[in-house]
C-alpha cells in the first residue's frame, strides 16, 4: 500500500501551499470532465487489450478519486480511508454468501440477492442504482439486466426479435406521418431492442458500437487516401459510385 500511499501526499502537497496553482483551483465540479476522460481512456485501453497502457490509464483514473478524496478531506467531509472503508464495507454487506452464511445456486442467485440487500438499504426502485449519465446504450443494457434479475424478460431471444420487427414498423408508419415526436420515440424503442438482443447475445451494444465507428473511420480514411494518390479531383466531386467502390477496397484491404 506504500505506493497509494505516497500517491495520497503527492496529491496532497499539489494542493498545499506550495504546490501546482492550477490543482489548488480544481473543485468537485471542474473535474468532471476529467473523471470521464480517463474513464473512457480506460476502456480504450481494454479495446485495444494492451496491459501496460492499462496499467498507465487506471492510474491517471486513480489519481481522480485520489484527486476527489483530497478536495473532500480538505473540507474535513471524507478522505481516501473513509473511501476505502465505505466500499469494504459494502463488498461484505452484499456478499454474504462469501462473508456470511447464506448459500447460493450461482451468479444469478447472487445477483438477485444483491438486489434485494440494496433494496434493504433503502433503495426505492430495482432500477435506482442505475447512473443517470450512463452513455444511453450502457445506461440502456443495465435497466434491462436489473428489471431481468425480478424476472421481467422474455423468456427467449424469439421475443426480442419480434419486438425488433414491431418497432420498426412502428418508425416507418411514424415517418410516413412525418410525425417527428412519434418518430424520435419509434426510435429510441428500436435502439432499446436492439441493446436487448445484444444482452440475449451476450455482448455489448456500447463496445460494438464503438468497434463499428472505428472500422469506419479506417475504411473512410483508406477512401480519403487513395483520392488524395489519385490526384484527379477533390472527395466531394466523386460520386457516390465512385467512393463506394473506393469503400469495397478498403474492406478488401
Amino acid at each position: 500500500m506504500k505506493d497509494l500511499y505516497k500517491l495520497v501526499r503527492v496529491m496532497k502537497r499539489l494542493r498545499g501551499e506550495n504546490g501546482c496553482p492550477w490543482d489548488h483551483e480544481q473543485t468537485h465540479e471542474s473535474l468532471k470532465p476529467y473523471l470521464l476522460e480517463e474513464t473512457y481512456e480506460v476502456l480504450d485501453a481494454l479495446d485495444k487489450q494492451d496491459e501496460e497502457e492499462l496499467a498507465e490509464e487506471l492510474g491517471d483514473l486513480l489519481l481522480q478519486i485520489v484527486f476527489h478524496a483530497q478536495i473532500a478531506s480538505e473540507k474535513r467531509s471524507f478522505n481516501i480511508d473513509d473511501v476505502a472503508r465505505k466500499i469494504v464495507e459494502k463488498l461484505k454487506r452484499r456478499h454474504p454468501h462469501v462473508f456470511g452464511k447464506t448459500k447460493v445456486g450461482g451468479s444469478e442467485e447472487v445477483l438477485r440477492n444483491w438486489e434485494e440487500i440494496k433494496k434493504a438499504e433503502g433503495k426505492l426502485s430495482v432500477l435506482a442504482g442505475v447512473p443517470e449519465h450512463l452513455p444511453a446504450l450502457l445506461k440502456a443494457r443495465r435497466v434491462q439486466e436489473k428489471a431481468k434479475r425480478v424476472g421481467f424478460d422474455w423468456d427467449s431471444i424469439d421475443g426480442a426479435f419480434e419486438k425488433i420487427w414491431e418497432e420498426v414498423k412502428e418508425l416507418k408508419d411514424a415517418a410516413s406521418e412525418m410525425n417527428k415526436k412519434k418518430i424520435e420515440d419509434e426510435f429510441g424503442d428500436i435502439l432499446f431492442s436492439i441493446v436487448n438482443i445484444s444482452r440475449f447475445l451476450g455482448i455489448d451494444a456500447e463496445s460494438s458500437l464503438r468497434k463499428t465507428i472505428n472500422k469506419f473511420k479506417k475504411r473512410f480514411q483508406y477512401v480519403e487516401n487513395a483520392v488524395e494518390k489519385r490526384g484527379e479531383k477533390p472527395l466531394n466531386n466523386y460520386s457516390i459510385h465512385e467512393m463506394d467502390e473506393l469503400w469495397e477496397e478498403a474492406k478488401d484491404a
